[in-house]
């Protein structure tokens, strides 16, 4: 199976694309649209914080669980949403967290795709979703992809931000090297949980502190 994604992270991973379980992941999603079930995002769209992000320009990684479940919201970035679409709670609150942090204006609108483009990769762990279901492709490939996804960039990059945010997010420190790599923890930024330390965490500051000790051009985060 050819997989249509940016030539870096082909090369980076071309060994996981070749093996079984990868393969069958377009066949379950072929057969649930086959019986009439919505996935999310659009299959253009799956691979889309890859092909934003090419493997050897990413400098931040932000993990999240799942594509969001809700029509037009999901287009392959972690927490983002397209142009006119209103950015949701979690949204909101990191939004929020960015203004106490390093002073910028919460933005009219959720597309991060400005963060992706300086390296910012705003990886799901599931890379799909069915309709109205949210963790409903937790269990059909993906887990095991971008748990690899995220070792490959452990072992082979050096000086990459990991935000991990909630439980969920923080199991995957295991597959991290945090002699190599920064790795900021904290709450979710869910309006569940946000409060319980995600507000004043201050990853943003951080983050771009620790690159730029590392020689490395910080994120502008105002979009």
């Amino acid at each position: 199976m050819e997989v249509k994604i940016e030539d870096s992270w082909k090369q980076a991973l071309k060994k996981e694309f070749a093996k079984p379980y990868f393969q069958q992941i377009p066949n379950h999603i072929k057969t649930e649209k086959q019986q009439g079930k919505t996935i999310y995002p659009p299959g253009s769209l799956i691979f889309n914080a890859f092909n934003t992000t090419p493997f050897d320009t990413l400098k931040v990684v932000i993990l999240g669980q799942d594509p969001y479940h809700g029509h037009g919201q999901a287009h392959g970035l972690s927490f983002s949403v397209p142009d006119g679409i209103g950015p949701p709670p979690s949204l909101v609150n990191i939004f929020k967290e960015l203004q106490e942090d390093i002073g910028i204006a919460i933005p009219r609108h959720g597309n991060l795709t400005h963060w992706a483009k300086q390296g910012v990769f705003l990886l799901n762990a599931s890379l799909t979703v069915r309709a109205g279901e949210p963790m409903s492709h937790a269990r059909i490939g993906w887990a095991e992809f971008t748990n690899e996804v995220i070792k490959t960039i452990s072992d082979t990059r050096e000086h990459v931000v990991f935000m991990l945010w909630g439980k969920f997010a923080q199991e995957k420190r295991t597959l991290i090297d945090d002699k190599k790599h920064l790795i900021l923890r904290s709450v979710h930024p869910s309006p569940l949980s946000a409060h319980g330390g995600f507000f004043g965490c201050k990853h943003f500051s951080k983050a771009n502190a620790w690159l730029m000790s590392k020689g490395i051009d910080p994120i502008d985060w105002q979009l």
